[in-house]
């Protein structure tokens, strides 16, 4: 019922506003293209070819069945907090058609998996709501335009929340325990959305401007959809904190930001995947959370803490924690390639190796 609500919202805002942009102008329109279009750049992003559904209800059935397929073949990664600080601060450097330069042969390392969030994100939606997201699933597909010929590689996204997460409204709680005591509890991590992504390099070959007209005619398009959703929103309430700051996702694409930070910082070597092998880490994962199955792979940052040179006839300083340095973002030329992939400088940590990590107010802004 949540993602029936969901889908007819977003569906029902998008017909709205194309019922008001230039689609209506064009001579010998088809019927009902502004419909064809609303679901095209929703459910047809998100794999479903057409003839789309009508009912919300059948398009939620339908997203379900797709969640249900991607957690059976899901191959599990659990992101260390350090790497989640890292890709969140990449994230937060990123205009919104950065991420259809994403070429998803050559920067996703597996077709399915469950990224796993060392605790939850906060995010603020677009109409004030909260939720809080606590895993990331993908799953390449073949998106579908209205065009029948309009097909393009794609990745499908999608966002789980944690049931027991910072952000616990009267209504979800009191659905967590109706579910419990009648005998079939939620999991842990409840679907929450889905999103398509491009990823066919589309833009990788455009220039900086262009990418920046393009981010701007897209932030455009999604404040006017904000502004179609005005009848939903609602007061940010006080009711749910995470310790790198709420995430105020305005254009609806941190999902999209944050995996394609992800993955273009695995595929750059600032991070890396694989298992505790030392000894000293697997001591400190059996004294954490990281769990020990060898079915799960571990992501974390790659680079070494650089060391602190002291100064000649100074006193050493001393530190108690380990802090992520800032970032930023690059559109570095590849020759040989001929096209522009987007890369980052940075980011590594300060401090000693046993310290614990820091997370600053605004983990996603990570300043030294």
């Amino acid at each position: 019922m949540t993602l029936a609500e969901t889908i007819g919202n977003v569906v029902g805002e998008l017909h709205a506003v194309l019922l008001n942009s230039n689609v209506s102008e064009f001579a010998d329109k088809p019927a009902g293209i502004e419909q064809d279009a609303a679901l095209s750049m929703t459910l047809g992003k998100q794999g479903h070819p057409p003839p789309w559904p009508r009912a919300a209800g059948e398009a939620a059935s339908w997203q379900i069945r797709q969640i249900g397929k991607l957690l059976r073949q899901a191959e599990v990664l659990v992101i260390s907090p350090a790497a989640h600080a890292a890709v969140m601060a990449a994230a937060a450097t990123l205009e919104p058609a950065d991420v259809s330069t994403l070429d998803r042969e050559r920067d996703i390392p597996m077709r399915t998996a469950l990224l796993v969030l060392p605790e939850p994100v906060v995010v603020v939606n677009r109409t004030g709501s909260l939720s809080d997201t606590r895993a990331f699933g993908w799953q390449f597909i073949t998106q579908h335009q209205i065009l029948p010929t309009a097909q393009y590689p794609g990745v499908r996204i999608s966002t789980f929340m944690d049931r027991d997460g910072p952000v616990q409204p009267a209504g979800w709680r009191q659905a967590v325990s109706h579910a419990r005591a009648s005998g079939s509890p939620l999991p842990p991590l409840m679907p929450d959305g889905m999103y398509g992504m491009r990823g066919d390099a589309c833009l990788a070959l455009e220039s900086t401007e262009t990418i920046a007209r393009l981010s701007e005619d897209y932030r455009q398009m999604q404040d006017v959809l904000t502004q179609a959703s005005q009848w939903r929103a609602e007061p940010v309430l006080e009711m749910g904190e995470w310790a790198g700051g709420r995430v105020v996702d305005r254009y609806d694409d941190f999902a999209a930001r944050y995996m394609f930070a992800f993955w273009r910082l695995l595929s750059q070597g600032v991070t890396a995947a694989g298992l505790p092998q030392s000894p000293a880490v697997r001591a400190a994962a059996q004294r954490s959370d990281t769990p020990q199955d060898p079915d799960v792979r571990v992501i974390r940052l790659a680079a070494p803490s650089p060391r602190q040179s002291d100064e000649a006839g100074g006193a050493k300083r001393v530190y108690s924690h380990r802090w992520p340095v800032r970032m930023h973002k690059v559109r570095q030329w590849y020759p040989s390639h001929q096209e522009h992939r987007v890369i980052w400088r940075g980011p590594y940590l300060k401090g000693p190796t046993d310290a614990p990590l820091m997370m600053g107010e605004k983990v996603y802004l990570v300043d030294s």
